[in-house]
């Protein structure tokens, strides 16, 4: 039988297990150095080098990308083309919308409604849902980017891909600006 004190000590470990498990948000890396501004590190020619990985962390495939990145009329366009190591070639158009404050609109056409873009510091967090061929159709996953920009030329970018909550797999790039 527990006694009291020992029921107490054990609801303030369980508490503090919890709350010390809180995920990180954007705005922790607020003065983070070089400062990163989208309209700015986003815009001309950039190149990407990443992997995929599976859900039990091993790599399945290699690529590489081109982007083509402009603003007009305050709409960032990112035409981002890839190349895989098996052949495979995709194409992804992003539209960046700014709606204030460090936050963006981020669309894509197969991208399931509004990414949410938010950015702070030397990082971006992209939050979005992306639909990935499967079998004869498609499937819905979510993709947590996390951007951290580590020199004015280089943007390192891992995503945790999930569906159902469970993590499928994650992707590891690196973004050059030419």
């Amino acid at each position: 039988m527990i006694g009291p004190a020992a029921k107490y000590a054990i609801a303030v470990f369980c508490l503090a297990a919890i709350t010390s498990c809180s995920s990180v948000s954007v705005r922790d890396y607020a003065g983070n150095r070089p400062l990163l501004v989208v309209e700015e590190f986003f815009n001309g020619r950039l190149s990407a080098q990443g992997i995929v990985k599976d859900r039990g962390g091993r790599v399945i495939r290699y690529f590489t990308a081109s982007i083509d990145a402009y603003w007009q009329d305050g709409v960032g366009t990112l035409d981002e083309r890839f190349e895989f190591d098996d052949g495979e070639q995709q194409t992804r158009v992003w539209k960046l919308r700014s709606v204030g404050a460090g936050k963006y609109s981020a669309t894509a056409g197969d991208v399931v409604g509004n990414g949410r873009m938010e950015v702070a510091g030397n990082s971006v967090f992209l939050d979005y849902v992306l639909q990935i061929p499967y079998g004869d159709g498609t499937i819905d996953v979510r993709i947590d980017d996390r951007m951290y920009l580590v020199s004015e030329r280089v943007l390192l970018n891992e995503s945790i891909m999930t569906k159902w909550g469970f993590e499928v797999g994650r992707i590891s790039l690196v973004i050059s600006r030419e």
